[in-house]
Parts: structure tokens; sequence; C-alpha cells
């Protein structure tokens, strides 16, 4: 009976301390987007003497929206940078889009580059590596084909570059669109994922997506260039460790990455989800923990420890923390969002109930399969060390086992 009632002080600590933990996020989060996001900063450099860029475009297949994001690039208000288009198939509708860019726009440095060449296992590695390798300028800007940028997007992340910063990332957000599936997206960009990411980055984690990453190319020469990440899923993630490893720090732009793709539903916000969920298991296997972070979860341990200690009604409490949690969360919205969303409050509070509520199934979902279906590529993931597979072909794979299915 003694031990019983120890665990239980010892849960009921426990959800005290995740109370303070979850809460300083909110607030973390919050303030920074507050503070830095979507404000103008006085230039660092000035304006002729700011680096040269290599922006890197992955792409693959069209959607509506594919000419129009890739506009916002040519007309970017930079002093020098060129555009190098990568397109892996020959037979790909994106190579007409890229063509008649070119055509429009004969003055801005861009080229074409059609094949990749194969090193690894990552098809985004294989489409970017002959652009990498013809690359003129000292900074790399990989920045996927989904993604709009404003005319000084490029500037905002080049003045973060200072002489100890290695890496200039984007908080990915999304962009106004039409429909509830677009809510649901800017919901979650708006508050669970900036929570979490901000966070991390504030505490001195090194939390980074590959969505809109400006790099030091010299560094990542060190590191052996993108060939040395063609091996991982996440080439992101080991990208950005790789620089971190050497001593450079890392910065986030006062804009954010903003994400436009014209193809978008439930079920794709869903599998996005949950693939992104099956990396973060295996690459860190402490986020199977991850589910206590979520709104409905928290409030119950939390509710639970404050009934234990405090005889509070869980109930209660549980609805209590809840409604505050979606308050928090609405403030940050708006501050990610720069101003109100185009949505009203009642679309803002289904969408928030909805994508709460699917967190245990799309967390489940990704322990029950380790499958990843992405790109032209199915992928099964298990933690380990170095495994050698032949399926079709053989692949050798370091610091996760992955099995390659074509």
């Amino acid at each position: 009976m003694a031990l019983l009632d120890l665990a239980l002080q010892g849960f009921s600590i426990f959800g005290f301390l995740l109370f303070i933990v979850l809460w300083l996020m909110h607030l973390v989060s919050i303030i920074y987007v507050r503070l830095h996001l979507n404000k103008k900063t006085p230039d660092k450099v000035p304006y002729s003497k700011l680096a040269g860029v290599s922006l890197l475009k992955p792409l693959k297949g069209v959607d509506p929206n594919l000419i129009n994001n890739l506009e916002t690039f040519f007309e970017l208000d930079y002093p020098k940078f060129e555009i190098l288009l990568c397109v892996q198939d020959h037979d790909d509708p994106a190579i007409d889009v890229c063509k008649k860019l070119l055509g429009k726009y004969p003055n801005v440095d861009a080229r074409l580059f059609i094949g990749g060449k194969k090193v690894g296992i990552n098809p985004k590695i294989n489409n970017l590596m002959p652009a990498y390798e013809g690359a003129r300028y000292e900074l790399v800007w990989i920045c996927d084909s989904g993604i709009r940028v404003k005319p000084d997007t490029l500037t905002d992340m080049a003045n973060q570059m200072t002489e100890k910063v290695g890496l200039v990332h984007g908080l990915p957000y999304v962009a106004d669109r039409q429909g509830f599936a677009a809510t649901l997206e800017q919901v979650y960009f708006g508050t669970s994922h900036p929570r979490s990411y901000i966070s991390a980055n504030v505490t001195g984690i090194k939390c980074v997506t590959g969505m809109s990453c400006l790099m030091r190319k010299d560094v990542l020469d060190q590191a052996g260039g993108l060939i040395a990440f063609a091996q991982y899923i996440a080439e992101d993630y080991f990208m950005a460790k790789a620089i971190a490893d050497r001593g450079w720090k890392f910065s986030m732009a006062t804009q954010v990455a903003m994400q436009n793709s014209g193809s978008y539903s439930i079920a794709q916000f869903q599998s996005r989800m949950i693939r992104w969920a099956k990396l973060r298991i295996n690459m860190l296997p402490g986020t199977i923990i991850e589910p206590i972070s979520e709104c409905f979860v928290a409030s119950l341990i939390i509710g639970w420890a404050a009934h234990h200690v405090f005889r509070w009604d869980i109930m209660v409490f549980f609805l209590c923390h809840c409604l505050a949690w979606f308050i928090s969360d609405y403030i940050q919205l708006r501050g990610v969002q720069g101003g109100p969303p185009s949505f009203s409050k009642l679309d803002y509070a289904v969408a928030w109930f909805i994508r709460e509520s699917m967190t245990i199934q799309i967390f489940l979902s990704a322990l029950w399969d380790p499958t990843i279906s992405w790109r032209a590529g199915r992928y099964r993931l298990r933690c380990g060390d170095v495994v050698y597979c032949t399926l079709d072909a053989e692949c050798v794979i370091h610091s996760w086992k992955l099995c390659h299915y074509r």
C-alpha cells in the first residue's frame, strides 16, 4: 500500500512538472513570435554587399499553384543569386513550367537540371546533386517546390547569416487557401508545430525543417557535401546536425516559410503527420512520450494530479485547462499569421478540436506501421546501427536501419 501511495505521489509530481514545462513552452513561443516574426529588422549588411546565393529548387510533378510559387523566386529583390531548377524525370510536366518561366524571365540567372544523379537512397538529394555541384555562390538555399516568397524574403534570410551563423531557417507556415483542409493545416502550423519548434530552438535544441534553409556551402562541403546525406530520408536533420557539430549557430528568419501547395486534403494532411511522426520516433526514440505534450492527454494527466493533491474535480479542471490551451493557441496563431487569420473563430474552433482529436490516432498509426511512402519510394525504418539490405539493389544505410522498397 505504501508503494502504491508513493507511486501515486510520484505521478502527481510528474503531472505538475508537465504543467510547468508545457506552459513555459506556450509562453516562450508566444513571446518569441511577437518579438521576432513578421518584424522588419534593420539591414545588418549593406544591400550591395550581400553574399551570393545559389537557390536549389527540387521539383517533381505539377500542382495548381506551382507556376505561381516558382514565379515569386524569379521576382526576388536580391543583388546576386542564381536559380537552379532540378527535375529528376525527363517526362516530368514540371519541365514545361520551368521552361515557361525561363523564357519569361531571361534576365534572371536561372538554369534547369534534368535527370539528377544517383548517389544514394534519398530522392531529393539525387535530384539536387547536379545543381549542387554546379552552384557558383558561397550560400546555398534549399527550398521546397510548394513554398512561395516575398521579394525581400532572401534579403531577410541573408541578413540573419552573420559571421557565426551557418544556417538560417524559416518557421513553416501555410498560406491562406480555400477549404476546411487548408484551415486545418493553418491551425496546426500556427499552434502546435511552432510551439515545439520555437521552444526547441530558444532552449538550444537544433530543430530545423528542410522546407527553406540557407546554408554555407563550404561548411556543407566540409561535411562531405550533399552526397554525405544521401543515405538519410530526413536529410535536413542530418545536414543541420553536421553544421552544428562544426560549431556554427542557427538563426531563424523573421519571415515564415510559406507553404502554398495547390494540392491538399484532410487525408493528405493526416498522411503527412503520420510520416513525420514515424521519422521522429525512429530518429529520436525519446519522442515516444510525445502524446503527453498534446492538449487532451496532458489535461487529463494534470487534472488527475490536481485532483490527487488538491481534490479538485478532474472534469472541471480538464475543461478549464483545455479552454486556456485553446485561447493561448489562438493568440499564437495570430502572431504567426501576423494578424487575424482568414477564417472565422468558429472555423478555428472546429479545426483545433479535430486536430487535437487526431493526435493519438496519428501517433498509433506511426507506431503500427513503420513503412513510409514518400515521393517515388517506400521505406521501412527501424532504430539501429549499420545494415546492409538487398532488394532490387544493394544499399548501405547509417544511423538508423532503413530498407528501401521500390
